[in-house]
């Protein structure tokens, strides 16, 4: 049976590449490599910014901690308008980041930016809202 296509040596049906010039289940390796250097670049930003980052987040967490702290126990609000009231502080975009926690037992409040720093406050009746030392 023929199907009228012809092949010359060395081409075959299965070794034949698509009208992209890439084999088939192949990424291009300009795009492999696009993809690498993108990374490269990402990991080099990061590595360059992670100090700025951590202290503008030992900053936010503190500022958020003590402000929250306030609002809680000394306005006697609930935590969530607290986090909105710290939403609009003008952190930028470290007020986005904070994530905010208390413990009313103790009256305490925690103010985290996931991996990068936290801070704790704590209402003492007659002194106020107070930051508890910070840890390195």
């Amino acid at each position: 049976m023929a199907t009228g296509t012809t092949y010359t040596a060395g081409d075959s049906p299965s070794r034949r590449e698509p009208s992209g010039g890439a084999p088939a289940g192949k990424p291009a390796r300009w795009l492999r490599n696009l993809l690498l250097l993108a990374l490269l670049t990402l990991v080099l930003l990061l590595g360059f910014s992670w100090p700025g980052l951590r202290e503008q987040a030992l900053i936010g967490s503190a500022y958020s901690a003590r402000e929250a702290c306030s609002c809680r126990f000394v306005s006697g609000q609930d935590l969530g308008t607290c986090k909105g009231l710290i939403a609009v502080a003008g952190l930028g975009r470290t007020g986005s980041l904070i994530w905010l926690s208390d413990d009313a037992g103790a009256r305490t409040v925690k103010a985290s930016v996931p991996l990068l720093a936290s801070q704790t406050a704590t209402f003492r009746p007659g002194r106020g809202c107070q930051l508890e030392p910070w840890t390195n």
